[in-house]
């Protein structure tokens, strides 16, 4: 692409996976996180030490990009800077806001989860995980930037459940996925017509490894209110 890609959470176990392959491609990648810097190969990484519930840190990592990739681990406390709220509703805003500051449309792509249409899951009863999952799903979906947002079933590193990539949409599924091949959809939808608009959970199911990713979103409908919750 011609301008940075910017992964948020990108020292974390999909970020990395998703800068490594953004590399494997020739991009300039900023790196965002909290923490610091986690080896890279020298020389063709941008690291920036930014929090998505400090809306100040944003401004210059986030300027001038083809894409942005929004992985950040949630929080679970009810109130305060560690609540899902804090950064996956408030944080998501904060980063379209930075990202479009200068009229740069970046392709949004957002790693969510399964269950967030189900609010009866016990999983919401860690501050309302969830909802503020959904909330930060709807202002992308809302922004008018294309975007992807990807709901993974429950992670794992290894192709527990096999290695062939099952797409679904509605969130009525369960399952589990690698979490390789999240980041093998995540950055094949920053590039793929097809990947643009879209909202979808990922599982892993028996049978051969996932290529044909043209096919794979191809299949799916983009989003309407009806798909999205």
């Amino acid at each position: 692409m011609d301008s940075p890609i910017a992964v948020i959470g990108g020292n974390g176990r999909i970020g990395r996976l998703v800068v490594d392959k953004l590399l494997d491609r020739g991009e300039r990648v900023r790196v965002l996180g909290r923490g610091p810097r986690a080896a890279r190969r020298a020389g063709e990484v941008e690291y920036f030490r930014a929090d998505v519930r400090d809306p100040g840190t944003l401004a210059a990592p986030l300027a001038g990009l083809s894409a942005l990739v929004f992985s950040v681990e949630p929080g679970t406390s009810d109130s305060g800077p560690d609540s899902p709220e804090a950064t996956m509703h408030r944080g998501v805003l904060s980063a379209l806001a930075a990202a479009t500051a200068d009229g740069s449309r970046p392709h949004v792509a957002l790693v969510s989860q399964i269950y967030v249409t189900r609010k009866s899951h016990s999983m919401n009863s860690y501050g309302r995980l969830l909802d503020w999952r959904l909330a930060g799903e709807d202002a992308v979906r809302g922004s008018g930037l294309p975007y992807t947002v990807v709901r993974p079933s429950w992670l794992t590193d290894r192709h527990a459940a096999g290695s062939q990539v099952r797409l679904e949409q509605g969130d009525t599924g369960e399952g589990k996925i690698c979490r390789d091949d999240v980041a093998e959809a995540l950055v094949n939808a920053l590039y793929l017509p097809e990947g643009s608009g879209l909202t979808f959970e990922i599982y892993n199911e028996s049978g051969s490894a996932a290529s044909d990713w043209p096919r794979l979103f191809g299949a799916l409908r983009h989003d309407s209110a009806a798909v999205a919750r």
